[in-house]
């Protein structure tokens, strides 16, 4: 079993900086190896809102990595599907970060990808992730509306292109992220806990636990996460599927975590609200897209009570019979006799159709 670093604050930058030191990180780095940084940025939105990982944490590894003789860094990543990924870095603050350091970032929606045979099939990943020589994982712990939770594991889906990410919605997410997760080498993993909304990938309800945490194992950092957030892993079923394909293991005992300081400025990890479930327990989801099944929700959190309304979504509802007089949401529901246009639709299209 590998160590995990935790440390507690506010600091982003400083946090990181610590958790490499202590770590000795540049120890995994192969010799002459570029680093490749790949931050969370499902949406344009401050870090401060509970959805992306802070520019301190790019921003600490930067320094931390060019200070031991790394000069080739780079940033890269793609956000979800029917979002721009430079609106999302400019809003994050990256883009003052890239030009303080003067490095480069990748738009991944606008790289080459290359096939990659995994535990269920072939799979499209952008060619930056598969040739870096050391990819630094940089997720937000928070909670998904449809996986309950993401971390380390599913934060590598930003690595694929959009119709590969779409792709994986058909085949139900938690299958294509436990192989995707064995299939890419990731030499770290840092994860930015300082605010993560815990019931919604997108934000909006940030929780400030003020902690951030280090390792190598995928797999065993995303279970560290579900336990902080009262989760157990039968609630996240991609992390012990990652654990039979191979990409790490689900075990780690008090003995392997290391603090690095005193937990005194962290807030607790309240479990999941369930807020999610109660508001779309009238909607049948087939295969839907995150941005997609995204846009609902934050539909149905902006009428907060939700609706009565049977809504169904999803790319598995194209060729299927939708209930006359249900609503369907986006162009993969067009044949329903009420429908949403886009792909995806706006929360504001949505709401006004409640």
């Amino acid at each position: 079993m590998t160590k995990i670093y935790n440390i507690f604050g506010d600091n982003a930058h400083t946090m990181t900086k610590n958790l490499l030191d202590a770590s000795e990180a540049i120890k995994l780095v192969p010799s002459g190896a570029n680093i490749a940084l790949k931050p969370n940025l499902v949406v344009a939105g401050s870090p401060e809102n509970g959805a992306t990982t802070h520019a301190g944490v790019l921003a600490g590894c930067i320094e931390y990595f060019r200070d031991c003789g790394v000069k080739d860094i780079s940033i890269i990543e793609g956000s979800w599907v029917g979002s721009q990924t430079i609106p999302a870095m400019k809003r994050a603050g990256y883009e003052e970060v890239c030009k303080k350091y003067n490095v480069e970032f990748f738009d991944l929606k606008r790289d080459k990808t290359r096939k990659v045979q995994t535990k269920i099939g072939s799979i499209d990943i952008c060619v930056k992730a598969l040739d870096a020589g050391f990819l630094v994982n940089l997720p937000v712990l928070k909670g998904h509306c449809q996986t309950v939770m993401t971390c380390a594991l599913k934060n590598l889906k930003g690595c694929l292109p959009d119709r590969e990410k779409s792709r994986f919605h058909s085949l139900g997410l938690t299958k294509p992220i436990a192989a995707l997760g064995a299939a890419l080498p990731v030499g770290l993993i840092i994860v930015d806990s300082i605010c993560g909304d815990l019931n919604f990938e997108e934000g909006g309800n940030p929780i400030h636990t003020n902690r951030m945490f280090l390792g190598t194992d995928p797999v065993q950092i995303d279970s560290y996460g579900a336990a902080l957030m009262g989760l157990e892993l039968s609630d996240v079923k991609y992390i012990k599927l990652a654990e039979q394909f191979g990409a790490g293991s689900t075990k780690f005992s008090p003995s392997d975590i290391i603090n690095l300081n005193e937990p005194e400025n962290a807030g607790s990890y309240p479990r999941p609200s369930g807020l999610v479930k109660q508001l779309t327990r009238n909607v049948h989801e087939d295969s839907a897209c995150s941005a997609c099944y995204a846009s609902l929700v934050r539909a149905l959190y902006t009428n907060k009570k939700g609706t009565s309304e049977q809504i169904y979504i999803g790319q598995g509802w194209r060729d299927k019979t939708i209930p006359d007089g249900a609503l369907g949401i986006g162009r993969c529901c067009a044949g329903a006799s009420r429908n949403v246009k886009g792909c995806p639709p706006s929360a504001k299209d949505i709401a006004e159709k409640f």
